[in-house]
């Protein structure tokens, strides 16, 4: 089970001139953002990446807005763990447990998970937070990376399992943000 206690976000490669290429693209912004306010709001740490920004643009401002104070990552390699500054920020808290949202879900998101994996942390892909290029691809992303032991989930099950209980003011935020 998921708690907030030890547990991080890592949302990968939102980008620009990446999202504008996704399958169901609005979908994917809808579901990363509900995402990403709800971490904020049961106070799970954040870590973002950007796959070559100079190239591919900056995060896109739908996420941006609900990040004040994370700094995002910049990379070249397509998986996160290659990068020391994402291994170092990674490293410098307590999780064990690790949301995986992002693009492109057979890329960048795979490859981070399956590094993630070999780090050995529970791996919990947020697929409805995922997107590639064509269905597919997403299809054969969440597959492998479910057969290479990381778990697929989705926003709600995800932050309702963090939360643990339907009552008090923060099971409140977390309806607002969903619903």
């Amino acid at each position: 089970m998921l708690t907030c206690a030890d547990t991080l976000l890592v949302v990968v490669d939102i980008q620009e001139k990446l999202v504008r290429a996704m399958h169901a693209r609005e979908e994917l912004l809808i579901r990363a953002q509900q995402l990403v306010q709800g971490a904020r709001v049961l106070n799970v740490p954040i870590l973002t990446t950007e796959q070559n920004p100079k190239g591919l643009g900056a995060t896109v401002p739908e996420i941006t807005a609900h990040l004040s104070g994370v700094r995002p990552i910049s990379k070249l390699s397509f998986g996160c763990c290659a990068s020391e500054d994402f291994l170092g920020a990674l490293r410098a808290g307590a999780a064990r447990n690790v949301l995986v949202a992002g693009i492109e879900t057979h890329v960048c998101v795979y490859q981070t998970a399956r590094e993630l994996l070999a780090g050995g942390y529970h791996v919990e892909i947020v697929a409805d937070a995922c997107s590639s290029r064509t269905p597919e691809n997403k299809q054969i992303g969440l597959d492998k990376m479910r057969a290479a032991g990381a778990t697929v989930t989705s926003v709600e099950t995800a932050l309702f399992e963090l939360l643990k209980v339907a009552e008090g003011p923060l099971f409140k935020e977390i309806l607002k943000i969903v619903k």
